[in-house]
């Protein structure tokens, strides 16, 4: 039985569902395969920790130099890294909308 790989933009997506809190663990589990909880556990603590390098990191690489891979291309850092923003970007939408639609309750 081998490790599960899953792509950034699915980690991505876990986090963004699980900010939004609209679904369960076992809901976002079903939706993006995931075999175990404590994967969306440790993904969301790399979030909240501003470890989101992590979430680019191929299974069994852990950056501390560089925090992230070296990248061949200039433009391939740079699309990486758009990407990342865009992601986080939409997280922080969604949670202010949840904090204005709380503060009206």
């Amino acid at each position: 039985m081998g490790k599960n790989v899953y792509s950034s933009e699915v980690k991505w997506a876990v986090i963004k569902d699980k900010m939004g809190g609209e679904l369960t663990n076992k809901e976002i589990m079903e939706k993006y395969g995931i075999k175990n909880k404590t994967q969306i556990q440790t993904w969301m603590r790399w979030y909240r920790g501003n470890q989101v390098h992590r979430l680019t990191q191929p299974i069994g690489k852990q950056y501390s130099y560089g925090h992230g891979p070296e990248w061949k291309t200039e433009e391939e850092k740079k699309n990486s890294q758009m990407a990342q923003l865009k992601m986080e970007n939409e997280i922080l939408k969604k949670y202010l909308e949840l904090r204005e639609e709380l503060k009206k309750e």
